[in-house]
């Protein structure tokens, strides 16, 4: 990781997390012309939620759920459109594998972006599935042991 950064943790409703909603709307959802209602972030508060840092703010977020008998599911991944292409999303999504394999899950599950294939198999993802449609475009179910 380049010297300067941080990953971590944040807490549901903090500045923080108020910091990654932003990112996620900006990067996930104004593009599909989307915007998130308040019972939709309320169902964020059991989640687990993780950021990348540098000294101009956040740059990556994305959320972790449990879903129960080991399995965790990673959702609304989001980097920075300034920062994308610097290999920071690898780093944040390698980093919460080995939060959740320390935690003693046994399988990280996503729905990816038709667009963002590419960037989980080279991360060792696995495709299981057809193809499907999620917020209106297609969408792939993912899924790797840790």
């Amino acid at each position: 990781m380049k010297e300067g950064w941080y990953i971590g943790m944040y807490e549901f409703a903090s500045p923080e997390y108020d910091e990654a909603v932003a990112l996620r709307t900006e990067v996930l959802r104004k593009p599909l012309n989307m915007e998130f209602l308040p019972d939709q972030l309320a169902k964020e508060y059991a989640d687990f939620h993780f950021g990348l840092w540098d000294n101009e703010g956040l740059n990556a977020t994305l959320t972790l759920t449990d879903l129960g008998e080991g399995d965790v599911k990673m959702r609304q991944v989001a980097v920075s459109p300034q920062k994308q292409g610097q290999g920071i999303g690898g780093q944040l999504v390698q980093f919460c594998e080995k939060w959740a394999a320390n935690k003693g899950y046994t399988k990280m599950v996503l729905h990816a972006r038709e667009t963002a294939v590419k960037f989980y198999l080279n991360l060792g993802y696995d495709i299981v599935g057809d193809r499907f449609e999620e917020v209106g475009i297609p969408h792939f179910k993912m899924e790797k042991r840790l």
